[in-house]
């Protein structure tokens, strides 16, 4: 587009018109209407044995219940100050230790719960509880009561993820907190699981929520389905092996707002280019390796975590058979026509 001069006559007006609350859009049309994805969002890797060293050391200093939860925010160094690790995602590495107890609360916002370090440790969602191992998935729909807790001798940590910038922006965040610290539990430990997580469904089934019936898909069950596709030998070039997690009633993303998913590298892997508009939160549960975003490469292991920002070229590599669980915001954009992906040379 023809750059806009500037005039004294056009500043006078600029300036009349700003007492009205107006501006001219031909002043701001190239930074709204962008060629191509333009973001703050900037890529990083966070290394879980730091982060752990902190933890401990917050454990010191505040108590779960003080704290309402006790979770380090994953700043995007782009987007310091707003708790984004991109522009509609929140994640932070949540520690429970020993006699904790996070209490029961609600809100608009839909969370995730991935399980990096630790077992046993208990979180309860609906009158549902479940215990908790590394690689699990957990789900804690919006406004569901919710709450954590550890009878075991060691801390548990887990990657949080919330949709918190999306509801933001619409403007509908609602919260509250229960009276007790832990609600009743009124069914058996595995229940939806039993129910759901077995390609039957109840044929009287009538549920109103978009997020899956299954609250914990474990990971015992998640690497077996990705040890089974690789019998296959099917690989993306792109992607290696990859599975996202789905509503069994609907077959759609486990989650109405954030899409989340599971991908083996075999050992030697290097992926084709691949980006996408959806800027990804990655967490490694197996293995080692390096992704390359851009012109920057972050060498992971287990529990590491890395986010990829919209649009950016990313590659993968596996030094040894490795796991990546990622989430982001594609099932919004995918409904709303905006998701766009490109493979490169593929």
């Amino acid at each position: 587009m023809e750059a806009v001069q500037k005039t004294p006559e056009r500043e006078a007006f600029y300036k009349k018109i700003d007492g009205q609350n107006l501006s001219a859009l031909w002043n701001v049309m190239n930074d709204l209407i962008t060629p191509e994805p333009k973001s703050a969002c900037r890529p990083h890797l966070w290394k879980f044995d730091q982060i752990r060293d902190y933890m401990n050391e917050a454990g010191k200093l505040i108590t779960a219940k003080e704290a309402e939860r006790r979770v380090l925010v994953l700043e995007n160094p782009g987007l310091r100050g707003q708790s984004k690790i991109t522009t509609s995602l929140f994640a932070g590495v949540q520690m429970v230790v020993p006699g904790d107890i996070a209490p029961a609360h609600r809100h608009a916002q839909s969370a995730l719960r991935f399980v990096l370090e630790g077992k046993g440790a208990f979180t309860a969602v609906d009158g549902e509880r479940t215990a908790m191992s590394p690689g699990d998935f957990v789900i804690t729909p919006s406004m569901t009561w919710h709450d954590h807790s550890n009878e075991t001798n060691e801390p548990m940590f887990w990657l949080d993820g919330l949709d918190i910038p999306m509801v933001q922006f619409f403007d509908c965040s609602f919260a509250e907190g229960a009276k007790e610290d832990q609600q009743s539990i009124s069914k058996p430990a595995g229940a939806s699981f039993a129910r759901y997580g077995h390609n039957l469904l109840p044929i009287d089934q009538k549920r109103t929520s978009k997020t899956s019936p299954i609250f914990n898909y474990p990971y015992e069950y998640t690497r077996e389905a990705l040890e089974k596709a690789k019998a296959s030998d099917e690989w993306d070039a792109c992607h290696g092996l990859k599975l996202k997690f789905s509503n069994p009633e609907t077959g759609d993303f486990a989650m109405p707002t954030i899409g989340t998913f599971i991908q083996l590298l075999p050992k030697g892997f290097k992926t084709a280019r691949y980006r996408s508009t959806d800027a990804t939160v990655f967490a490694a549960i197996e293995g080692k390796g390096r992704t390359r975003v851009g012109d920057q490469t972050f060498e992971w292991g287990p529990r590491d975590l890395f986010v990829v920002p919209s649009w950016h070229w990313v590659t993968h590599e596996a030094d040894t058979d490795s796991v990546l669980f990622s989430f982001s915001d594609r099932p919004v954009q995918q409904k709303l026509d905006l998701f766009r992906e490109d493979r490169g040379n593929a």
